[in-house]
């Protein structure tokens, strides 16, 4: 305790730093923390939460009989894991290409193309999108009518939902998600090229035996990330996409607390939902390091 004092006083210029991200954290992600009880009780926005009777696992039960709720959890594990398959893979892939452009001015024009996007808001991002696949207008039923097809309102058919949006969510966040690949690939250490050049090997073979086992501890942590992330699909953008039509496969977990809670009126409901979201994120997330940890001897704790 006594060295924790003097650390504190020599160093309360760097803990002053810190202290509004630490009230921060209290606020807004501890302190809502005392609101989870709602999912155990039959809340009432009157009596408030203290007051509001217990019941148990009532909402859970009911939850795991909704099919609105079973239907929301599907859809959200398969755009995940096509988020996975698809999205994951295209930033180390674009870092990789970046890693290969030697001249300057084209690979920093090209980085700036890609890392735009991240950096537009989700509602342009979706009119972006809207107009792109608008039936009258659209640049893509534009193409079609040129190819002889009729013109098909995207947005509308269940089938082309998740296609779109994960397209979208690649298009949006794989060029700035590159960055991460890229600082790590320029943690390589450059003898290792210099001695690869001097036995005669190629371009493409130092990236399969140089780049990407220096950088896999990297993609390794990115990856378990990516897993505990894997119940939170980007709501902001669905919200903006899907519609009634499009519920059967655009319709996700989020979506469906957003309904229960903001829409209807069911906090408690809504609160079982979103716990059960939670609870299963960090199971995810605790497998996943456990499995990396002990294969890989790489891990995020």
């Amino acid at each position: 305790m006594i060295w924790l004092s003097d650390h504190v006083r020599n160093e309360w210029r760097l803990y002053l730093m810190l202290l509004p991200t630490i009230i921060w954290f209290i606020v807004f992600l501890y302190k809502p923390m005392y609101g989870l009880q709602i999912a155990f009780k039959d809340y009432s926005i009157f009596k408030g939460v203290a007051k509001s009777p217990w019941i148990g696992w009532e909402h859970f039960q009911s939850l795991f009989t909704n099919d609105q709720f079973l239907r929301a959890v599907s859809n959200t594990i398969k755009i995940s894991a096509l988020n996975l398959l698809f999205g994951f893979p295209a930033p180390i892939i674009l870092a990789l290409m970046f890693n290969e452009v030697l001249h300057a001015g084209y690979k920093r024009a090209a980085q700036t193309i890609v890392y735009l996007p991240h950096f537009i808001s989700s509602v342009i991002i979706a009119g972006i999108v809207i107009t792109a696949f608008s039936p009258s207008v659209g640049i893509v039923n534009t193409v079609l009518g040129w190819l002889g097809f009729d013109s098909v309102y995207f947005l509308t058919k269940p089938e082309w939902f998740r296609p779109i949006f994960v397209g979208t969510g690649i298009w949006q966040e794989a060029g700035f998600g590159s960055i991460v690949f890229l600082a790590a690939i320029a943690g390589v250490n450059p003898s290792l090229y210099e001695s690869a050049v001097v036995d005669g090997a190629s371009r493409w073979q130092m990236m399969w035996k140089i780049t990407l086992p220096s950088i896999l501890p990297t993609i390794i942590i990115m990856l378990i990330i990516r897993i505990g992330n894997i119940m939170e699909v980007s709501f902001e953008l669905i919200i903006l996409l899907y519609q009634p039509a499009t519920y059967e496969t655009a319709d996700v977990v989020n979506t469906f607390v957003y309904r229960q809670g903001l829409q209807s009126g069911q906090y408690d409901f809504a609160a079982a939902a979103g716990l059960f979201n939670a609870v299963v994120a960090f199971v995810l997330v605790m497998v996943a390091n456990t499995l990396s940890r002990r294969y890989s001897r790489t891990s995020l704790w």
